[in-house]
């Protein structure tokens, strides 16, 4: 029998010690430092030209000219720049996706209300009948038709008549535009953090820049004006599986006439030179290169964004060519006009020299 004292120091001893003992903390884990880890470590085999000696195409399954080749960053899949859909110019300097990673694109279509259209495109509703062009005006540009052939005046292009048609037009771009996270501008835009306007001299090109004549001032003045009212040219943005969005005429339209300024965002071409937008533009070629000028369609623009360009490697690519891009000096500042070289009818799909000027842009893999 155990002796009383003990019973009641027992009886006497808190219930927590029990507790306690029960759940003691053990002592704290000593890990091994990274310079204790990496002493001990060993090296990773390196990686050789062997690593992707059987990376084929997933498309053709081929694996000849590997350095036109652009691998996933997910899967790590090939493919080659002319067998993706739409095509890949080059290699992208940011992460990509192959189309099985990515996933089938999808866009929405634009609504087609015209109250949503005339908000989307900022339409001015016409009050002055003066802005249009007089039946009298008109008469005098038939009558000289033959005298602007020859000296290659610009020609305003004629608005679509036919509202429902106007409406399916400009419809088509609102949904490019917006697939693409763009907002609709037909201006230059001169931002605070890219380029003030008064760095874009026209006197800084190299070798001089032609100057637009009076004609052609007047006729991209209505042109403008035009726009503005909700008049575009006969043109419609479509879908294409190889070229991705591209413009196609929805009527006829006379050689020489100017179909768009080339607008967005002006930025210095320092600043753009690694940059993945295919469609940025060349505005001023400066003697000074830091002092030169591109035109980027990234976040504004218009139709010419979508317009495609040539291959300029084939002498079937170069037959395409129904546009061309032609920088002006208009008063004093550059401008970009894309203008039809040829007459165009309804159905053609409209193309220009993407490499007018400097011939650096890879277009040998263009259908």
């Amino acid at each position: 029998m155990a002796p009383p004292s003990s019973c009641s120091a027992a009886e006497n001893t808190p219930s927590n010690c029990c507790v306690t003992a029960a759940f003691s903390v053990s002592p704290p884990t000593k890990f091994r430092s990274m310079e204790e880890i990496m002493r001990v470590a060993l090296p990773a085999a390196p990686i050789t030209g062997e690593y992707y000696v059987d990376l084929r195409c997933e498309e053709c399954r081929s694996g000849d000219r590997e350095e036109e080749m652009v691998l996933c960053d997910r899967c790590d899949r090939g493919y080659h720049f002319y067998c993706l859909r739409p095509i890949v110019v080059r290699v992208p300097s940011g992460t990509w996706f192959c189309p099985s990673c990515a996933g089938e694109r999808s866009f929405e279509r634009f609504p087609m209300v015209q109250t949503k259209i005339i908000d989307f495109f900022r339409i001015q509703m016409a009050t002055d009948e003066k802005s249009r062009p007089s039946p009298d005006r008109k008469k005098r540009k038939r009558r000289s038709i033959v005298m602007s052939k020859k000296r290659r005046r610009l020609l305003p292009f004629n608005p679509t008549e036919d509202a429902a048609r106007l409406l399916q037009q400009m419809g088509s771009l609102a949904t490019a535009l917006t697939a693409m996270n763009m907002e609709f501008s037909n201006d230059l835009n001169y931002l605070p953090t890219m380029v003030d306007r008064s760095c874009n001299q026209a006197n800084l090109e190299i070798g001089g820049m032609q100057i637009l004549p009076r004609e052609g001032k007047e006729a991209l003045e209505l042109c403008k004006a035009m726009y503005k009212r909700g008049e575009c040219p006969p043109l419609l943005v479509v879908f294409d599986p190889i070229e991705g969005f591209t413009v196609q005429a929805d009527g006829f339209i006379k050689d020489m006439t100017l179909i768009a300024e080339y607008t967005g965002d002006v930025d210095y071409l320092k600043n753009r030179e690694h940059d993945d937008c295919d469609s940025i533009m060349t505005l001023l070629l400066a003697r000074d290169p830091s002092h030169s000028l591109v035109i980027c369609p990234d976040n504004r623009g218009n139709v010419s964004r979508f317009i495609s360009g040539i291959n300029n490697h084939s002498r079937d690519g170069r037959k395409k060519q129904n546009v061309k891009c032609a920088r002006y000096n208009v008063d004093g500042e550059c401008r970009v006009l894309l203008v039809t070289c040829r007459d165009i009818y309804r159905g053609e799909r409209l193309y220009y020299d993407y490499n007018g000027y400097e011939k650096e842009y890879p277009t040998h893999n263009f259908v």
